[in-house]
């Protein structure tokens, strides 16, 4: 079975696509808000030149995904399937990030739903490798059923070694977690 990294997935108002190149003035704008960025290692991400670096690294990582609103395209943020940093049968997910509009709302729940579910068809295990100080992600996280594991990574982020926690969710925990709804 040939694993899709980049699949159209899509659940009533949102929809995921591939990230296109033509997409990096609207991902931008999204992006240039410091308090995206405001608890994450990389606060700086926000400033042009940064996001940059980081929208042609997930150009290059052939599992970057846009973030649409099914109904006009809009773009409201961006994630990723990557395989970098995640263990056999594994993949990770990670490099999310949305609109503030989005905050609080059900659209994170719905890209999580929608990319784990997929990536469970493949892979044993989903993996969110997460800045150990970024509270707000492991929150994220942890709401819709990742467990924490022993892991632990150092990752280099805006010049500097960061550690990073590693969560996890398998199928059961799919099947019977906050996502199976």
């Amino acid at each position: 079975m040939t694993v899709d990294l980049q699949p159209i997935l899509t659940d009533g108002d949102i929809r995921l696509r591939p990230l296109q190149a033509g997409d990096w003035r609207a991902l931008h704008a999204v992006a240039s808000d410091p308090l995206i960025w405001a608890m994450h290692p990389a606060r700086d991400r926000w400033q042009e030149p940064i996001f940059r670096t980081s929208f042609d690294d997930a150009m290059r990582s052939g599992g970057a995904l846009a973030i649409t609103r099914t109904g006009t395209g809009e773009i409201i943020g961006s994630s990723r399937f990557d395989r970098a940093r995640a263990g056999e049968d594994e993949v990770e997910i990670g490099w999310t990030f949305l609109a503030r509009s989005e905050w609080g709302g059900p659209t994170n729940f719905t890209v999580k739903r929608l990319m784990v579910g997929h990536a469970l068809r493949f892979f044993e295990r989903v993996i969110f490798v997460i800045g150990a100080d970024n509270l707000r992600s492991r929150r994220a996280v942890e709401k819709i059923g990742g467990r924490l594991t022993e892991r632990m990574l150092d990752v280099p982020m805006a010049g500097a070694m960061v550690a990073h926690v590693v969560y996890a969710i398998d199928g059961q925990d799919f099947a019977s977690g906050p996502l199976s709804r």
